[in-house]
C-alpha cells in the first residue's frame, strides 16, 4: 500500500495519520520481516497488521565466482521466482522479477520456455528488494526490472512497485537508478512516457529487421519495428533520457552484415544507446554465442557508423543467473554452484 492508502485505511479505523508513515517506513525503509519488529506501534495495531502480513522466503541461494548471487524466493502461495544480486564495488544492483515465468516466448530466453504462471503483486516485487538487501546488509544502489517476466505486461503492479521503491518515506531509490526492460509493448511504452519519469527504458531489440525479429520474438508480429521505434523516439524526446536497446549476440543469426547495416539505419541520429550482450546458453536453447572478439568487432563497426554502443559483461552465468537464464524453481538444476 502507498502512504496515502495506508492513511485512509488507518484513519478509518480510528488511528492517527502519523501511524501510516510509521507502518510504511517499517516495511519499505527498515525492511521489517515481521510485525513484532514494529516496536513503536501499539499492540492493537500490530495485531491488526499481523492478520494480513506476508513475506517471501529465500528457499535457495547460489553464489557465482564473480560475486553475484541468485536467490530462489518463495511466496505464501508456493509460487517461486528468481532474483539476482549484482555487486558493484561497495554498492550493488538488484535484478528483480515482475512475473512468475514469462508469456512472451522469445526464442533465446530460458524464462520464456517455462511460460507464464502468474503476475506478481507490487508487494511481491518489492519484497525481492527487502530480501536482497538483507543478504548484503546494505541498501541497493540500483534496481533493474530485468529478471523473470515482462514488466510492462504487468504494468499497474510494476508502476506501483516503482512508486513504493522511490517514495521518500521508504527506500527513496532515485528514479534515475531504476530501469524497466521490455520486449516492446508499444501501448505501455506510450503510457510510461506520459508519466514523465526519468526512469531508464531498456528495449529488447535483438534484430534490426522485422523478418528476423519476428522469428526470435513473437511480440514483433503485433508491434513491428515500424511501431516500436516511433514509440521509443517519443519516450526519449519526452523524458530527455536516452533509450537503451538490448541486443543479444547469436552466432550466425543476427551478427551479419545485413543486421549491422539495418541497426545503423534504425539507431543513428537520435537519443539512444545499444548494449551488445553475449548469449548465455541454457538447456533447450538452440543458439551459439559469438566470441568476445567477434562481438568487439561488431561494436567497432557500429561505432564507426556513429552508433553509441557498449559490450555488456554478463555476471552469474556459472549459476544460471545471467540474462536469459532464469527459471523459477530451477536453482541448482543446470549448474550446481554453491548453495
Amino acid at each position: 500500500m502507498l502512504p496515502e492508502e495506508l492513511e485512509e485505511w488507518l484513519t478509518s479505523l480510528g488511528y492517527p495519520k502519523y501511524r501510516a508513515r510509521q507502518v510504511f517506513g517499517w516495511i519499505n525503509k527498515q525492511g521489517a520481516g515481521s510485525v513484532r519488529q514494529m516496536t513503536n506501534l501499539p499492540a492493537t495495531l500490530r495485531e491488526l497488521l499481523q492478520k494480513d502480513f506476508r513475506t517471501g522466503t529465500v528457499e535457495a541461494e547460489q553464489c557465482s565466482k564473480d560475486g553475484s548471487r541468485k536467490l530462489l524466493i518463495r511466496f505464501d502461495d508456493g509460487q517461486r521466482v528468481e532474483t539476482v544480486l549484482l555487486p558493484q564495488g561497495t554498492r550493488f544492483t538488484i535484478c528483480l522479477s515482475s512475473q512468475a515465468g514469462c508469456g512472451m516466448g522469445c526464442a533465446f530466453c530460458a524464462t520464456g520456455r517455462e511460460g507464464l504462471s502468474r503476475q506478481l503483486s507490487a508487494g511481491e516485487i518489492t519484497e525481492q528488494v527487502r530480501l536482497a538487501e538483507l543478504k548484503f546488509d546494505k541498501p541497493a544502489s540500483n534496481v533493474v526490472f530485468m529478471g523473470m517476466g515482462e514488466p510492462l505486461a504487468n504494468y499497474e503492479n510494476t508502476v506501483r512497485a516503482i512508486k513504493l521503491l522511490n517514495h521518500p518515506w521508504g527506500r527513496n531509490i532515485g528514479i534515475r537508478h531504476l530501469t524497466i526492460s521490455t520486449c516492446g509493448l508499444v501501448p505501455q511504452i506510450q503510457k510510461l512516457s506520459e508519466l514523465d519519469w526519468q526512469i531508464v527504458l531498456a528495449v529488447s531489440l535483438h534484430a534490426a529487421t522485422d523478418q528476423l525479429r519476428g522469428k526470435l520474438m513473437p511480440i514483433n508480429s503485433k508491434y513491428p519495428l515500424s511501431k516500436l521505434l516511433p514509440a521509443c523516439r517519443e519516450y526519449a524526446a519526452r523524458t530527455g533520457r536516452r533509450v537503451t536497446f538490448e541486443y543479444v549476440m547469436l552466432k550466425g543469426v543476427n551478427d551479419g552484415e545485413e543486421q549491422l547495416r539495418a541497426l545503423s539505419k534504425l539507431l543513428r541520429g537520435w537519443l539512444c544507446h545499444l548494449n551488445l550482450i553475449p548469449f548465455n546458453p541454457a538447456a533447450g536453447l538452440p543458439y551459439t554465442a559469438c566470441s568476445a572478439r567477434e562481438i568487439r568487432q561488431f561494436a567497432l563497426r557500429l561505432e564507426a557508423q556513429g552508433i553509441a554502443v557498449t559490450v555488456r559483461s554478463s555476471m552469474g552465468a556459472d549459476v544460471a543467473a545471467a540474462c536469459g537464464q532464469l527459471r523459477g524453481g530451477r536453482v541448482g538444476h543446470e549448474h550446481p554452484g554453491k548453495n
